[in-house]
């Protein structure tokens, strides 16, 4: 509940600078142009995301002629039973062709949803580590994460677009600010701090989301130590091959698929592991016991 009331915090805090903004370069109509083009891109966003994400990474999605090999037909049994066990529709499941390990689920609600898993996770996890694997990206289609961070991305992109056509209305001209009093000043804080603002809160808003998903998977898969296990093998295996991943899908992931250290990991999308792991391992005494699946 209360990472709930953050996400729908921090989507208020990032609309609103949207809407700053666009009243602070544009008046009333600009501030109502910058929430038209927001819901554009939202609504764009919405409908074609999975599509756009699943093709930048070259997914292949599993046929039923593919589940003769045995690693895949182990997964996709262990998706069957974790989305009946959610009480969602199987999702779509997806392979990429990368040694990084990592995986990612995308679609704008259950019913059109699509899960991604790396062929590097596929050689590192065992069958209960990949349950939670699964389990955490299947609790983000059963809580919508994916409409949630699209929405938080696009309104993002929005605010970083208008910032930069103000960078360079001010260059050749624009208003002319600089008359009234630290105009021109507070335009140039605002070029620049906005997007930093609004990147900071979708990463909060990630954040967030990305404990939720713990929780869930750990109790759809049965126990919170399978996908503790698996998250200290994942950021190792990151740590040793990094993923050549578009930044602006990196919350996305399971695991943020680069590393970046020093000031870098303020921009994060993900929480500390070590912070998810100990989360994960408070629950071990109120978990449910481990499930005997059938995988």
């Amino acid at each position: 509940m209360i990472n709930s009331l953050k996400s729908v915090l921090f989507l208020g805090a990032l609309t609103g600078v949207l809407l700053f903004l666009g009243k602070h370069w544009g008046g009333d109509t600009g501030m109502i142009l910058a929430l038209g083009f927001s819901l554009l891109m939202n609504v764009g966003s919405y409908w074609f995301s999975d599509r756009i994400v699943l093709s930048m990474y070259r997914a292949q999605e599993v046929t039923p002629d593919m589940l003769g090999q045995p690693r895949l037909r182990e997964i996709h049994d262990i998706l069957v039973a974790l989305a009946r066990r959610g009480g969602i529709p199987v999702p779509k499941f997806y392979i990429i062709e990368d040694p990084s390990p990592n995986a990612f689920a995308t679609g704008r609600n259950p019913e059109h949803a699509a899960v991604a898993v790396t062929t590097g996770i596929l050689d590192l996890l065992t069958p209960e580590e990949l349950s939670g694997v699964l389990g955490h990206e299947l609790t983000h289609v059963i809580h919508r994460d994916t409409l949630i961070s699209t929405i938080a991305a696009s309104i993002a992109g929005a605010v970083t677009m208008i910032a930069n056509m103000a960078q360079w209305a001010s260059i050749f001209g624009g208003r002319e600010r600089e008359e009234r009093e630290g105009g021109g000043l507070g335009d140039i804080a605002m070029i620049f701090l906005a997007p930093v603002a609004s990147f900071l809160i979708q990463m909060a808003i990630s954040r967030s989301r990305e404990f939720m998903a713990d929780e869930g998977g750990a109790k759809l898969c049965g126990n919170p130590l399978f996908l503790a296990r698996a998250l200290a093998k994942l950021e190792r295996g990151v740590d040793q091959e990094p993923m050549n991943a578009n930044p602006s899908t990196a919350h996305m992931f399971i695991l943020e698929p680069f590393k970046g250290g020093g000031l870098m990991a303020l921009f994060s999308t993900h929480p500390q592991t070590e912070e998810r792991i100990r989360r994960l391992e408070k629950m071990v005494p109120s978990a449910s016991t481990p499930v005997r699946h059938a995988f």
